[in-house]
């Protein structure tokens, strides 16, 4: 097995709790917590800036002058792979770009976050690019101007399932929280690679996402697709285990989530955009070199049966070192959208390649 699941033992008892536990914290929506849970904290004090090489001479640009230049950002505050949010608040990564950022905690469709962003009801957001994509085909004017990490999507089953790699998919039932979610994208995706037709030759079914395990449980199915921290969590238990990930083989290197400007925000304050862009690499890459810090700045918005331990572990696993911008970036985009292609998500007569310039924006090139 090529996974964390050997980082805890289990019992029956332990099971139900963590089932118990992750129920609790995903039925509700996101936006229950309140106003309170979200509210940035005091900046710690004794961050170097001057520690961030890889990102310091993209932001050798002036500096936003005046006062705090005030910002809406959108997020999934439950996704622990969003880490560097919070800790670009806590450690006053916004701040030194003479920012003012307030988070938005939006649980809602993509396409009505991306209609927010476009509208200016916020001016940027974070999601991943496999639910962004498809929406962005339509003509949202949203700019994509970086990635922020790779890593976060699992295919797990029972150790018993006698299903051990991913072509053992074949001819499979496999649940899914989202019949076109990015995790089913993404693995349908890796399916065609191997040959299998993943429309045809794999039978997906949608279960809740915080039953999906309940599902294979039940022997309903044989394998379930999961992010974190679901997917990292039920991996604690012996008697699940990992088929597949988003950080095998070519996508190891390359970024899963995303992060989309207001168009309107890049063309006519360029330099807002750049220096809201340079606060989420910086404190993204604070995060991969700092990963206790990070989880501590994450802890209040992790479901109560994460330990601060395992939201370290699961910051670790997630290549937060990486987030391409520029040139790097758009090749990724046309490759995911080449991707898409391959599994009739994307309409046939796109131009990938337009299609990833018309989408992405380069803020440190002016």
């Amino acid at each position: 097995m090529k996974n964390d699941n050997e980082r805890g033992g289990s019992s029956l008892d332990r099971r139900h709790l963590l089932q118990a536990g992750l129920a609790a914290a995903f039925v509700a929506p996101l936006g229950a917590l309140g106003a309170q849970a979200f509210a940035p904290r005091a900046v710690a004090p004794g961050v170097d800036f001057s520690e961030f090489p890889l990102c310091r001479t993209a932001s050798d640009g002036a500096a936003l002058t005046g006062a705090p230049r005030k910002l809406k950002l959108s997020w999934n505050a439950g996704a622990v792979c969003l880490a560097p949010l919070p800790v670009a608040i806590e450690h006053g990564f916004f701040q030194k770009q003479n920012l003012d950022v307030e988070l938005v905690n939006y649980s809602g469709s993509t396409d009505q976050l991306l209609e927010a962003i476009a509208t200016g009801k916020s001016d940027a957001g974070l999601g991943m690019a496999l639910r962004w994509l498809k929406p962005l085909e339509q003509g949202f004017d949203v700019k994509i101007a970086a990635g922020t990490h790779g890593g976060c999507m699992r295919v797990l089953t029972r150790t018993d399932s006698g299903v051990g790699k991913l072509a053992d998919l074949k001819g499979k039932i496999v649940a899914v929280g989202d019949l076109a979610g990015p995790d089913k994208n993404f693995f349908s995706i890796q399916l065609a690679k191997l040959g299998i037709d993943p429309v045809k030759e794999v039978d997906w079914r949608a279960y809740p996402g915080n039953l999906l395990n309940v599902a294979v449980e039940k022997g309903e199915v044989q394998a379930f697709l999961s992010s974190d921290p679901l997917a990292y969590l039920w991996l604690k238990d012996s008697q699940y285990k990992e088929v597949a990930s988003n950080l095998d083989g070519e996508y190891r290197d390359k970024s899963c989530c995303i992060v989309g400007l207001r168009g309107s925000l890049v063309r006519e304050e360029p330099q807002v955009a750049r220096a809201i862009t340079q606060a989420l690499l910086d404190a993204a890459m604070f995060t991969s070199q700092n990963p206790t810090v990070a989880a501590k700045s994450f802890q209040p918005y992790a479901p109560k049966a994460a330990t601060l331990a395992d939201i370290e572990g699961m910051v670790r696993y997630h290549t937060h070192h990486h987030h391409p911008v520029g040139e790097v970036l758009k090749r990724e985009l046309k490759a995911y959208a080449d991707d898409l292609k391959s599994v009739q998500v994307f309409k046939q007569s796109t131009d990938t390649a337009k299609f990833a310039e018309r989408i992405y924006v380069d803020v440190f090139a002016v």
